[in-house]
């Protein structure tokens, strides 16, 4: 049942990405075609899916922050599309398929992220987004997802990423950097979806520690995975961090103690869930499905 409800929620948004695309007969088709390859290429939908299952709990409309959710998903996948570029990973393969700029060119690759971000700002505050949620939630939403992904989240992260290649960091360092580069995202999709239900302060809270655990837990996997999985699996190159000389949660704590922390971080996810009063199933399940999975 749970399964069934999570795939529903992943259909929803994926239908409704859909939607949003704009039309690919015009002149800029190259890049609307960019922009489709990466968006609708699949993927886990973990952060609308965090939006929309922490808006339902807290009591708001799942389809009124539809367009939210949606928009998340556009700025996590610019990420990917700018993450793979040449002068940052330079990385082939995503979700086994070539890297967007490996099909369109790193010219238009590059433009197709700057367009999706833009287009998740034009989401959350269209006429239509506006409607549903109201002015002010609309505009907290969206200042949420500005700050994730600015200076002091995401792109603050991927520059420390890129910083430490080739060099020695602590493991506060590497956690620092991964709150934002990754954990950044996560959160904020947990607060857009409290925020838009209207929460109190204590599911906030709650929902924080929740997103916190699971965002951090999420990189370690990666780092294990970029061990221990294959290409095939993961649908990109597998020992990448090592080829970069990247400090790891594996090279810093060695293979066992990574695990060990991840499981620990997500016991500490399923019990900051406690603060919500019902309905939480999901959110549980999806915090041990993501610390199990092999991709």
């Amino acid at each position: 049942m749970l399964n069934q409800q999570v795939n529903e929620t992943v259909e929803l948004v994926d239908r409704k990405l859909e939607e949003y695309l704009p039309q690919q007969d015009i002149m800029q088709a190259d890049l609307i075609n960019a922009m489709r390859y990466s968006l609708l290429s699949g993927g886990k939908r973990i952060r609308p899916l965090l939006l929309l299952e922490f808006c339902r709990i807290c009591g708001g409309d799942v389809h009124a922050a539809l367009p939210f959710a949606c928009a998340i998903e556009m700025a996590h996948t610019y990420s990917l599309i700018h993450d793979d570029l040449p002068c940052m990973d330079d990385d082939d393969m995503r979700r086994g398929r070539p890297s967007n700029h490996k099909v369109f060119g790193e010219d238009t690759a590059l433009l197709a992220g700057d367009a999706l971000l833009t287009l998740a700002f034009e989401t959350m505050l269209s006429e239509e987004s506006v409607r549903l949620v109201g002015a002010e939630r609309a505009v907290a939403a969206a200042g949420i997802l500005a700050h994730a992904a600015g200076a002091y989240g995401m792109v603050g992260g991927q520059v420390v990423d890129l910083m430490s290649e080739g060099r020695v960091i602590s493991l506060k360092t590497l956690q620092e950097m991964d709150e934002n580069k990754t954990g950044a995202l996560i959160l904020a999709a947990a607060k857009m979806g409290c925020v838009l239900a209207g929460a109190n302060e204590s599911q906030l809270k709650a929902a924080e520690n929740y997103a916190k655990a699971i965002g951090l837990a999420f990189q370690i996997v990666d780092d294990i995975l970029d061990v221990t999985g294959d290409s095939e699996t993961l649908g990109k190159p597998v020992g990448s961090d090592d080829e970069n000389s990247k400090c790891t949660y594996v090279t810093l704590m060695g293979l066992d103690n990574a695990k060990i922390k991840a499981l620990e971080l997500t016991d500490a996810a399923v019990r900051a869930l406690e603060g919500f009063e019902s309905g939480t199933e999901v959110l549980s399940q999806l915090a041990r499905e993501l610390v199990s999975r092999d991709k």
